[in-house]
Protein backbone atom coordinates (compact mmCIF):
# COMPACT_ATOMS: atom_id res chain seq x y z
CA UNK A 1 0.00 0.00 0.00
CA UNK A 2 1.78 2.95 -1.13
CA UNK A 3 5.40 3.67 -0.07
CA UNK A 4 5.08 1.38 2.82
CA UNK A 5 6.50 -1.94 2.14
CA UNK A 6 6.14 -3.59 5.95
CA UNK A 7 3.18 -5.36 7.14
CA UNK A 8 1.57 -3.73 9.77
CA UNK A 9 3.50 -4.85 13.50
CA UNK A 10 0.54 -7.09 15.38
CA UNK A 11 0.38 -4.38 17.75
CA UNK A 12 -0.41 -1.56 15.90
CA UNK A 13 -2.57 -3.78 13.77
CA UNK A 14 -4.88 -4.37 17.07
CA UNK A 15 -4.79 -0.86 17.88
CA UNK A 16 -5.34 0.58 14.06
CA UNK A 17 -7.72 -1.77 12.99
CA UNK A 18 -11.48 -0.58 13.17
CA UNK A 19 -13.39 -2.97 11.47
CA UNK A 20 -14.59 -4.70 14.89
CA UNK A 21 -16.83 -1.31 15.39
CA UNK A 22 -17.08 0.31 12.07
CA UNK A 23 -18.97 -2.65 10.07
CA UNK A 24 -22.10 -0.59 10.98
CA UNK A 25 -21.68 1.97 8.34
CA UNK A 26 -21.61 -1.07 5.81
CA UNK A 27 -25.22 0.06 4.93
CA UNK A 28 -24.32 3.83 4.31
CA UNK A 29 -21.15 3.01 2.67
CA UNK A 30 -22.82 0.83 0.35
CA UNK A 31 -25.27 3.26 -0.37
CA UNK A 32 -22.63 6.49 -0.73
CA UNK A 33 -21.16 4.16 -3.00
CA UNK A 34 -23.81 3.58 -5.55
CA UNK A 35 -24.24 7.18 -5.75
CA UNK A 36 -20.52 7.68 -5.86
CA UNK A 37 -20.43 5.50 -8.96
CA UNK A 38 -23.31 6.97 -10.89
CA UNK A 39 -21.05 10.33 -10.34
CA UNK A 40 -18.43 8.69 -12.07
CA UNK A 41 -20.29 7.88 -14.96
CA UNK A 42 -21.47 11.44 -15.07
CA UNK A 43 -17.68 12.31 -16.10
CA UNK A 44 -16.56 9.58 -17.91
CA UNK A 45 -14.68 7.61 -15.38
CA UNK A 46 -17.16 4.62 -15.72
CA UNK A 47 -19.17 3.76 -18.62
CA UNK A 48 -22.68 2.05 -18.48
CA UNK A 49 -21.54 -1.59 -18.16
CA UNK A 50 -19.46 -0.73 -15.37
CA UNK A 51 -22.04 1.24 -13.56
CA UNK A 52 -24.46 -1.58 -13.75
CA UNK A 53 -21.47 -4.09 -12.66
CA UNK A 54 -20.76 -2.25 -9.84
CA UNK A 55 -23.74 -1.10 -8.59
CA UNK A 56 -25.09 -5.14 -8.74
CA UNK A 57 -22.07 -6.04 -7.37
CA UNK A 58 -22.35 -3.34 -4.41
CA UNK A 59 -25.41 -5.35 -3.91
CA UNK A 60 -24.20 -9.14 -3.72
CA UNK A 61 -21.72 -7.56 -1.06
CA UNK A 62 -24.95 -5.85 1.09
CA UNK A 63 -26.61 -9.50 0.93
CA UNK A 64 -23.86 -11.33 1.76
CA UNK A 65 -22.28 -9.10 4.61
CA UNK A 66 -26.10 -9.37 6.11
CA UNK A 67 -26.03 -12.81 6.07
CA UNK A 68 -26.50 -14.77 9.30
CA UNK A 69 -22.52 -16.13 9.89
CA UNK A 70 -20.57 -13.98 7.87
CA UNK A 71 -16.86 -12.81 8.71
CA UNK A 72 -14.91 -10.55 7.73
CA UNK A 73 -11.32 -10.88 6.49
CA UNK A 74 -8.90 -10.59 9.35
CA UNK A 75 -7.02 -8.03 6.67
CA UNK A 76 -9.49 -6.17 6.02
CA UNK A 77 -8.62 -2.32 8.01
CA UNK A 78 -12.58 -1.20 8.50
CA UNK A 79 -15.68 -1.09 6.57
CA UNK A 80 -14.47 0.73 3.48
CA UNK A 81 -11.87 -1.39 2.35
CA UNK A 82 -13.59 -4.76 3.25
CA UNK A 83 -16.26 -3.23 0.64
CA UNK A 84 -13.48 -2.41 -1.56
CA UNK A 85 -12.33 -5.98 -0.96
CA UNK A 86 -15.75 -8.00 -1.61
CA UNK A 87 -16.77 -5.65 -4.31
CA UNK A 88 -13.25 -6.92 -6.20
CA UNK A 89 -14.38 -10.49 -5.60
CA UNK A 90 -17.96 -10.19 -6.84
CA UNK A 91 -16.14 -7.84 -10.25
CA UNK A 92 -13.14 -8.24 -10.06
CA UNK A 93 -10.47 -4.97 -10.60
CA UNK A 94 -13.34 -2.77 -12.00
CA UNK A 95 -13.38 -2.45 -8.13
CA UNK A 96 -10.32 -0.58 -8.00
CA UNK A 97 -12.19 2.32 -10.09
CA UNK A 98 -14.76 3.09 -7.67
CA UNK A 99 -12.22 5.34 -5.81
CA UNK A 100 -11.78 7.59 -8.20
CA UNK A 101 -12.41 10.86 -6.66
CA UNK A 102 -12.98 10.13 -3.17
CA UNK A 103 -10.83 9.73 -0.13
CA UNK A 104 -11.44 7.29 2.68
CA UNK A 105 -11.46 10.70 5.07
CA UNK A 106 -14.68 12.46 2.84
CA UNK A 107 -16.04 8.65 2.68
CA UNK A 108 -16.30 7.89 6.23
CA UNK A 109 -17.20 11.60 7.36
CA UNK A 110 -20.24 11.44 4.19
CA UNK A 111 -20.87 7.73 6.24
CA UNK A 112 -21.13 9.27 9.75
CA UNK A 113 -23.10 11.71 8.62
CA UNK A 114 -26.16 9.35 7.02
CA UNK A 115 -25.48 7.69 9.81
CA UNK A 116 -26.17 10.25 12.97
CA UNK A 117 -29.03 11.72 10.05
CA UNK A 118 -30.70 8.21 10.51
CA UNK A 119 -30.52 7.90 14.33
CA UNK A 120 -31.61 11.13 15.03
CA UNK A 121 -34.99 10.51 13.48
CA UNK A 122 -35.09 7.59 15.01
CA UNK A 123 -34.64 8.86 18.81
CA UNK A 124 -37.04 11.82 17.07
CA UNK A 125 -39.61 9.11 16.59
CA UNK A 126 -39.27 7.25 19.83
CA UNK A 127 -38.99 10.56 21.58
CA UNK A 128 -42.86 11.44 20.58
CA UNK A 129 -43.48 7.71 21.52
CA UNK A 130 -42.08 7.85 25.21
CA UNK A 131 -44.75 11.77 25.23
CA UNK A 132 -47.75 9.96 23.82
CA UNK A 133 -47.51 7.88 26.74
CA UNK A 134 -47.00 10.78 29.15
CA UNK A 135 -49.60 12.79 27.89
CA UNK A 136 -52.23 9.70 28.12
CA UNK A 137 -50.98 8.90 31.51
CA UNK A 138 -51.57 12.95 32.35
CA UNK A 139 -54.80 12.92 30.49
CA UNK A 140 -55.77 9.97 32.75
CA UNK A 141 -54.18 11.87 35.85
CA UNK A 142 -55.65 15.24 35.48
CA UNK A 143 -57.56 14.78 38.86
CA UNK A 144 -55.37 13.08 40.86
CA UNK A 145 -53.93 15.03 44.05
CA UNK A 146 -50.49 14.40 45.09
CA UNK A 147 -47.35 16.17 47.00
CA UNK A 148 -44.90 18.09 45.12
CA UNK A 149 -41.75 18.37 46.30
CA UNK A 150 -38.05 20.18 46.86
CA UNK A 151 -35.61 18.45 48.55
CA UNK A 152 -37.17 15.92 48.23
CA UNK A 153 -39.38 17.32 51.41
CA UNK A 154 -43.16 18.03 50.71
CA UNK A 155 -43.63 21.44 49.19
CA UNK A 156 -46.78 22.37 47.85
CA UNK A 157 -49.57 19.88 46.42
CA UNK A 158 -50.05 19.19 42.29
CA UNK A 159 -51.89 17.04 40.14
CA UNK A 160 -50.40 14.32 39.61
CA UNK A 161 -51.13 14.48 35.54
CA UNK A 162 -48.90 18.67 36.42
CA UNK A 163 -46.17 16.50 36.99
CA UNK A 164 -45.95 13.99 34.74
CA UNK A 165 -46.30 16.82 31.61
CA UNK A 166 -43.01 18.23 33.28
CA UNK A 167 -41.46 15.46 31.62
CA UNK A 168 -43.14 15.64 28.76
CA UNK A 169 -41.90 18.94 27.84
CA UNK A 170 -38.22 18.19 28.64
CA UNK A 171 -38.75 15.35 26.14
CA UNK A 172 -40.48 18.05 23.71
CA UNK A 173 -36.85 20.04 23.85
CA UNK A 174 -35.06 16.66 23.40
CA UNK A 175 -37.02 16.36 20.55
CA UNK A 176 -35.96 19.73 19.08
CA UNK A 177 -31.80 19.03 19.84
CA UNK A 178 -32.21 15.60 18.12
CA UNK A 179 -33.94 17.96 15.21
CA UNK A 180 -30.78 20.36 15.56
CA UNK A 181 -28.56 16.98 15.30
CA UNK A 182 -30.16 16.11 12.06
CA UNK A 183 -30.20 19.31 10.27
CA UNK A 184 -26.04 19.41 10.68
CA UNK A 185 -26.46 16.11 9.56
CA UNK A 186 -27.87 17.42 6.11
CA UNK A 187 -24.49 18.87 4.84
CA UNK A 188 -22.72 16.19 2.54
CA UNK A 189 -19.11 15.92 3.23
CA UNK A 190 -18.40 13.73 0.26
CA UNK A 191 -16.22 15.98 -2.62
CA UNK A 192 -13.75 17.30 0.09
CA UNK A 193 -11.61 14.51 -0.56
CA UNK A 194 -8.62 14.10 1.85
CA UNK A 195 -8.96 17.61 2.66
CA UNK A 196 -8.44 19.99 -0.68
CA UNK A 197 -11.14 18.38 -3.01
CA UNK A 198 -10.76 16.08 -6.01
CA UNK A 199 -9.58 16.41 -9.33
CA UNK A 200 -13.00 15.57 -10.66
CA UNK A 201 -16.02 17.89 -11.20
CA UNK A 202 -18.19 15.24 -9.77
CA UNK A 203 -22.09 17.44 -9.31
CA UNK A 204 -22.03 17.06 -5.54
CA UNK A 205 -25.25 18.54 -4.99
CA UNK A 206 -26.93 16.04 -7.72
CA UNK A 207 -25.28 13.25 -5.50
CA UNK A 208 -26.28 14.94 -2.20
CA UNK A 209 -30.05 15.40 -3.36
CA UNK A 210 -29.51 11.13 -4.12
CA UNK A 211 -28.10 10.83 -0.71
CA UNK A 212 -30.63 12.56 0.81
CA UNK A 213 -28.72 15.30 1.94
CA UNK A 214 -29.83 18.99 1.81
CA UNK A 215 -26.60 20.85 1.19
CA UNK A 216 -22.99 20.33 0.45
CA UNK A 217 -19.97 21.80 2.39
CA UNK A 218 -18.30 24.68 1.37
CA UNK A 219 -15.14 24.20 2.21
CA UNK A 220 -13.46 21.05 1.87
CA UNK A 221 -11.16 20.94 4.66
CA UNK A 222 -14.15 21.32 6.76
CA UNK A 223 -15.98 18.92 5.04
CA UNK A 224 -13.26 16.29 5.71
CA UNK A 225 -12.56 17.33 9.45
CA UNK A 226 -15.96 18.38 10.19
CA UNK A 227 -17.77 15.88 13.36
CA UNK A 228 -19.94 18.66 14.67
CA UNK A 229 -23.05 17.02 13.44
CA UNK A 230 -21.98 13.63 15.90
CA UNK A 231 -20.95 16.37 18.73
CA UNK A 232 -24.52 17.47 18.03
CA UNK A 233 -26.05 13.91 18.57
CA UNK A 234 -24.01 13.11 21.02
CA UNK A 235 -25.26 16.10 23.38
CA UNK A 236 -28.78 15.54 22.45
CA UNK A 237 -28.46 11.99 23.47
CA UNK A 238 -26.43 12.91 26.89
CA UNK A 239 -29.31 15.58 27.57
CA UNK A 240 -32.20 13.35 26.99
CA UNK A 241 -30.29 10.58 28.83
CA UNK A 242 -30.44 12.79 31.88
CA UNK A 243 -33.95 13.56 31.26
CA UNK A 244 -34.47 9.51 31.34
CA UNK A 245 -32.72 9.30 34.36
CA UNK A 246 -34.91 11.82 36.89
CA UNK A 247 -38.24 9.96 35.60
CA UNK A 248 -36.28 6.61 36.46
CA UNK A 249 -35.11 8.33 39.85
CA UNK A 250 -38.73 9.02 40.80
CA UNK A 251 -40.47 6.10 40.09
CA UNK A 252 -37.79 4.15 41.98
CA UNK A 253 -38.86 6.58 44.62
CA UNK A 254 -42.71 6.37 44.20
CA UNK A 255 -42.32 2.63 44.14
CA UNK A 256 -40.50 2.11 47.39
CA UNK A 257 -43.55 0.91 50.11
CA UNK A 258 -42.09 4.37 51.80
CA UNK A 259 -44.07 6.19 49.15
CA UNK A 260 -45.72 3.23 47.62
CA UNK A 261 -47.45 5.99 44.90
CA UNK A 262 -46.98 4.14 41.98
CA UNK A 263 -45.72 0.04 40.84
CA UNK A 264 -44.30 -0.78 37.43
CA UNK A 265 -45.63 -3.89 35.61
CA UNK A 266 -43.85 -7.36 36.43
CA UNK A 267 -42.48 -7.30 33.10
CA UNK A 268 -40.55 -3.98 33.83
CA UNK A 269 -39.44 -5.45 37.32
CA UNK A 270 -37.10 -8.00 38.60
CA UNK A 271 -37.25 -10.25 41.36
CA UNK A 272 -34.41 -10.85 44.35
CA UNK A 273 -32.29 -13.81 43.96
CA UNK A 274 -33.05 -14.73 47.95
CA UNK A 275 -36.51 -12.88 48.83
CA UNK A 276 -38.97 -13.78 46.99
CA UNK A 277 -41.21 -10.92 48.15
CA UNK A 278 -39.33 -8.46 46.04
CA UNK A 279 -40.26 -6.79 42.94
CA UNK A 280 -37.68 -4.51 42.25
CA UNK A 281 -37.97 -1.58 39.48
CA UNK A 282 -34.70 -2.29 37.70
CA UNK A 283 -35.73 -1.01 34.83
CA UNK A 284 -36.15 2.56 36.14
CA UNK A 285 -33.02 1.90 38.28
CA UNK A 286 -31.33 1.19 34.83
CA UNK A 287 -32.21 4.96 33.18
CA UNK A 288 -30.59 6.34 35.93
CA UNK A 289 -27.31 4.47 35.55
CA UNK A 290 -27.44 5.11 31.95
CA UNK A 291 -27.46 8.69 32.14
CA UNK A 292 -23.77 8.95 32.92
CA UNK A 293 -22.42 6.61 30.71
CA UNK A 294 -24.02 8.82 27.33
CA UNK A 295 -22.52 11.78 28.92
CA UNK A 296 -19.63 9.97 29.15
CA UNK A 297 -19.70 9.42 25.13
CA UNK A 298 -20.44 12.96 24.27
CA UNK A 299 -17.29 14.01 26.20
CA UNK A 300 -15.33 11.07 24.98
CA UNK A 301 -15.76 12.54 21.19
CA UNK A 302 -15.34 16.12 22.58
CA UNK A 303 -11.70 15.04 24.03
CA UNK A 304 -10.75 12.99 20.67
CA UNK A 305 -11.53 16.38 18.66
CA UNK A 306 -10.26 18.74 21.16
CA UNK A 307 -7.53 20.86 19.45
CA UNK A 308 -6.81 18.12 16.80
CA UNK A 309 -5.20 19.71 14.14
CA UNK A 310 -6.73 20.15 10.37
CA UNK A 311 -7.90 17.89 8.48
CA UNK A 312 -7.62 14.31 9.00
CA UNK A 313 -5.53 12.41 12.05
CA UNK A 314 -6.13 8.80 13.16
CA UNK A 315 -7.67 10.33 16.23
CA UNK A 316 -10.95 10.53 14.43
CA UNK A 317 -11.70 6.74 14.15
CA UNK A 318 -12.58 7.31 17.67
CA UNK A 319 -15.26 8.99 16.91
CA UNK A 320 -17.46 5.76 15.85
CA UNK A 321 -17.50 3.78 19.39
CA UNK A 322 -19.33 6.31 21.68
CA UNK A 323 -21.53 7.44 18.78
CA UNK A 324 -22.38 4.02 18.75
CA UNK A 325 -22.74 3.46 21.83
CA UNK A 326 -24.79 6.46 22.75
CA UNK A 327 -27.60 5.21 19.96
CA UNK A 328 -27.75 2.24 21.40
CA UNK A 329 -28.26 3.42 25.03
CA UNK A 330 -30.36 5.94 24.40
CA UNK A 331 -32.66 4.32 21.87
CA UNK A 332 -32.85 1.26 24.57
CA UNK A 333 -33.79 4.03 27.18
CA UNK A 334 -36.77 5.24 25.53
CA UNK A 335 -38.17 2.01 24.18
CA UNK A 336 -38.03 0.74 27.54
CA UNK A 337 -39.04 4.12 29.21
CA UNK A 338 -41.98 3.92 26.38
CA UNK A 339 -43.24 -0.10 27.67
CA UNK A 340 -43.01 1.43 31.49
CA UNK A 341 -45.04 4.61 31.33
CA UNK A 342 -47.50 1.70 29.29
CA UNK A 343 -47.90 -0.36 32.18
CA UNK A 344 -47.33 1.99 35.54
CA UNK A 345 -49.68 1.76 37.84
CA UNK A 346 -50.93 4.46 40.53
CA UNK A 347 -52.02 4.51 43.75
CA UNK A 348 -54.78 7.19 44.02
CA UNK A 349 -55.22 7.01 48.05
CA UNK A 350 -51.61 6.88 48.98
CA UNK A 351 -51.33 9.97 47.07
CA UNK A 352 -54.20 12.37 48.21
CA UNK A 353 -53.28 10.88 51.49
CA UNK A 354 -50.06 12.59 51.31
CA UNK A 355 -51.02 15.45 49.18
CA UNK A 356 -53.69 16.08 52.40
CA UNK A 357 -50.91 16.98 54.58
CA UNK A 358 -51.98 20.42 55.71
CA UNK A 359 -48.32 21.63 56.15
CA UNK A 360 -48.71 21.80 52.47
CA UNK A 361 -50.99 24.82 52.35
CA UNK A 362 -48.28 27.12 54.75
CA UNK A 363 -47.73 29.45 51.38
CA UNK A 364 -51.32 29.59 50.66
CA UNK A 365 -51.82 30.83 54.43
CA UNK A 366 -48.89 33.69 53.52
CA UNK A 367 -50.73 34.33 50.55
CA UNK A 368 -53.81 35.07 52.29
CA UNK A 369 -51.73 37.70 54.80
CA UNK A 370 -50.43 39.38 51.65
CA UNK A 371 -53.64 39.69 50.59
CA UNK A 372 -54.66 41.45 53.76
CA UNK A 373 -51.54 43.95 53.04
CA UNK A 374 -49.24 41.95 54.91
CA UNK A 375 -45.49 41.98 53.26
CA UNK A 376 -44.91 38.82 52.24
CA UNK A 377 -41.66 38.49 53.92
CA UNK A 378 -42.99 39.18 57.16
CA UNK A 379 -46.44 36.83 56.19
CA UNK A 380 -43.31 34.12 55.63
CA UNK A 381 -42.15 35.03 59.09
CA UNK A 382 -45.57 34.60 60.71
CA UNK A 383 -47.06 31.11 59.18
CA UNK A 384 -43.39 29.89 59.80
CA UNK A 385 -44.05 30.68 63.30
CA UNK A 386 -47.63 29.34 62.79
CA UNK A 387 -46.84 25.94 61.85
CA UNK A 388 -43.95 25.49 64.68
CA UNK A 389 -46.65 26.44 66.98
CA UNK A 390 -48.87 23.15 65.48
CA UNK A 391 -46.10 21.09 65.07
CA UNK A 392 -45.37 21.69 68.91
CA UNK A 393 -48.93 21.38 70.07
CA UNK A 394 -49.35 17.97 67.99
CA UNK A 395 -51.96 19.58 66.38
CA UNK A 396 -52.80 19.88 62.34
CA UNK A 397 -53.10 23.75 61.12
CA UNK A 398 -56.55 23.22 60.40
CA UNK A 399 -57.40 21.95 64.87
CA UNK A 400 -55.58 25.23 65.86
CA UNK A 401 -57.80 27.67 67.53
CA UNK A 402 -58.85 31.45 66.24
CA UNK A 403 -57.00 32.73 69.92
CA UNK A 404 -54.18 30.29 68.87
CA UNK A 405 -53.86 31.81 65.49
CA UNK A 406 -54.44 35.30 66.56
CA UNK A 407 -51.61 34.63 68.40
CA UNK A 408 -49.37 35.27 65.43
CA UNK A 409 -51.48 37.91 63.83
CA UNK A 410 -54.53 39.78 64.10
CA UNK A 411 -54.79 39.11 60.58
CA UNK A 412 -55.09 35.23 60.79
CA UNK A 413 -58.74 34.68 61.28
CA UNK A 414 -61.46 32.16 60.38
CA UNK A 415 -60.32 32.53 56.45
CA UNK A 416 -57.75 30.52 57.05
CA UNK A 417 -59.96 27.44 57.84
CA UNK A 418 -61.38 28.17 54.51
CA UNK A 419 -57.37 28.28 53.07
CA UNK A 420 -57.56 24.82 54.57
CA UNK A 421 -60.20 23.47 52.34
CA UNK A 422 -58.19 20.65 50.50
CA UNK A 423 -59.67 21.34 47.45
CA UNK A 424 -58.22 25.01 47.79
CA UNK A 425 -54.90 24.23 47.21
CA UNK A 426 -54.39 23.43 43.76
CA UNK A 427 -57.23 25.68 42.13
CA UNK A 428 -55.92 28.76 43.38
CA UNK A 429 -52.75 28.14 40.80
CA UNK A 430 -54.87 29.73 38.09
CA UNK A 431 -51.74 31.43 36.47
CA UNK A 432 -50.36 29.83 32.64
CA UNK A 433 -48.52 26.60 33.04
CA UNK A 434 -49.70 26.25 36.61
CA UNK A 435 -51.34 23.02 38.14
CA UNK A 436 -55.22 24.43 38.84
CA UNK A 437 -57.65 22.58 36.64
CA UNK A 438 -58.21 25.47 33.77
CA UNK A 439 -54.46 25.88 33.33
CA UNK A 440 -53.65 22.39 33.04
CA UNK A 441 -56.68 21.62 31.11
CA UNK A 442 -54.80 24.54 28.62
CA UNK A 443 -51.35 22.53 28.77
CA UNK A 444 -53.28 19.52 27.90
CA UNK A 445 -54.32 20.78 24.93
CA UNK A 446 -51.13 22.63 23.89
CA UNK A 447 -49.02 19.52 24.88
CA UNK A 448 -51.71 17.58 21.87
CA UNK A 449 -50.73 19.74 19.57
CA UNK A 450 -46.73 19.67 19.97
CA UNK A 451 -46.85 16.33 20.09
CA UNK A 452 -48.72 15.87 16.55
CA UNK A 453 -45.95 17.87 15.14
CA UNK A 454 -43.13 15.69 16.90
CA UNK A 455 -44.76 12.42 15.55
CA UNK A 456 -44.77 14.27 12.01
CA UNK A 457 -41.50 15.13 12.42
CA UNK A 458 -42.01 18.16 11.07
CA UNK A 459 -38.74 20.49 10.65
CA UNK A 460 -40.90 23.66 11.75
CA UNK A 461 -43.20 21.82 13.79
CA UNK A 462 -41.37 22.02 17.10
CA UNK A 463 -42.05 25.09 19.62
Amino acid sequence: MSRIRKDPDPRFWRLNRSLGFDWRLAPYDIEQSQAHARALREVGVLDGEELQAICAGLDRVGERIGRPGFEFDGADEDIHMAIERLLGEEVGSLAGKLHTARSRNDQVATDVAMLVRAHSLRAIELVGAAMRRLLDQAERHRDWPMPGYTHLQRAQPVYLGHHLLAYFWMLCRDAQRFRFALDGAMTMPLGSGALAGVNWEIDRRAVAGELGFERVSANSIDGASNRDFALDYLAAAATCAMHLSRLGSEIVIWSSSEFGFCQLDESFSSGSSIMPQKVNPDSAELLRAKSPRVAADYASLLGTLHALPLTYGKDMQEDKEPLFDAIDTVEACLEATEGMLAGIAFDRERLAQAAGDEMLAATEIADLLVRKGVPFREAHGIVGGLVRDAVERGKPLSELTPEELSERSEQLDDSVYEVLRRESWLESKRIEGGTGSAALAAQLSLAAEVLEAVEARLPDGLP
